[in-house]
């Protein structure tokens, strides 16, 4: 069995989350709710892909994000010209250039924060556990 990850945020704008993310990384909706036991969210990612993100908000008790610096997803490009123009993509998107916490996602990488702090890194490399 292959796992499936979701990476699960609050998010103060719900439709701004859904816009940014799908605008700049290509991400479609997979599954939206409305008032599920006072929840409001939707799923963004690929059909079929290995990931995606939840973002959440919560009609009665509103949960502000609270991401450090440190709070990642790096998301491995290898490709030079389409890490590029994901790069420029999530920047027409909205998210912001921002100069990592640890400086080691500044060799091969660039840090783009959302405008609850959320950080994403896009990193010009293959990943490999070996």
């Amino acid at each position: 069995m292959q796992p499936h990850l979701r990476i699960a945020r609050p998010v103060r704008d719900l439709a701004r989350a859904k816009e940014m993310y799908s605008r700049g990384l290509g991400l479609e909706p997979l599954g939206e709710f409305a008032d599920h036991e006072g929840f409001d969210g939707v799923m963004l990612g690929r059909k079929g892909g290995a990931y995606h993100f939840e973002f959440t908000r919560c009609r009665e008790h509103r949960v502000a994000p609270t991401p450090t610096p440190e709070d990642l997803v790096v998301l491995y490009v290898p490709d030079s010209a389409e890490w590029e123009r994901t790069c420029a993509s999530v920047l027409a998107a909205g998210f912001k250039r921002v100069t990592s916490f640890n400086p080691y996602w500044e060799t091969r990488g660039r840090t783009f924060e959302d405008p609850d702090g959320y950080r994403i890194v896009l990193q010009n490399a293959d990943w490999s556990n070996a």
